[in-house]
């Protein structure tokens, strides 16, 4: 078997192209945003009656609520879970609708930045009030 540059390959033409698209990673991707999707609706399941509970709630409430371990790691995960979706389906919409490679670069990399800022923020504002700060 060779190759269109000359040089031979053992491996078989399946074996070089399977389960790799164009992009080499759109199947992960696709994989990935299917499983956060679901990760979000069973967290969100979880902790939509958590925030529900603290509406209206002083402060000592909802660090009372939040000094929980179990509360605390749920809206955790959730936010981990919610900065992952965002981040893959912004990416998907910014490699599918830009199309110079020197905006395309920005953006993903400006995505990259802005969900990493907010897993960040929000982890710190979970942990300080969970910590009773």
């Amino acid at each position: 078997m060779s190759t269109s540059s000359g040089s031979t390959s053992m491996r078989t033409p399946r074996r070089r192209v399977a389960g790799l698209g164009s992009a080499r990673s759109g199947t992960g991707h696709f994989w990935l945003q299917r499983v956060t999707a679901l990760s979000n609706l069973i967290l969100v399941v979880i902790c939509l009656p958590i925030v529900i509970g603290m509406a209206g709630q002083g402060h000592a409430g909802v660090v009372a609520t939040l000094g929980n371990p179990l509360v605390a790691i749920a809206l955790l995960l959730l936010l981990l879970s919610v900065c992952m979706h965002m981040r893959i389906g912004m990416q998907v919409v910014i490699e599918d609708y830009v199309h110079a490679e020197g905006a395309k670069v920005l953006a993903l990399i400006a995505n990259s930045f802005f969900t990493i800022a907010v897993g960040f923020a929000g982890a710190f504002a979970i942990l300080k009030i969970s910590f009773g700060g």
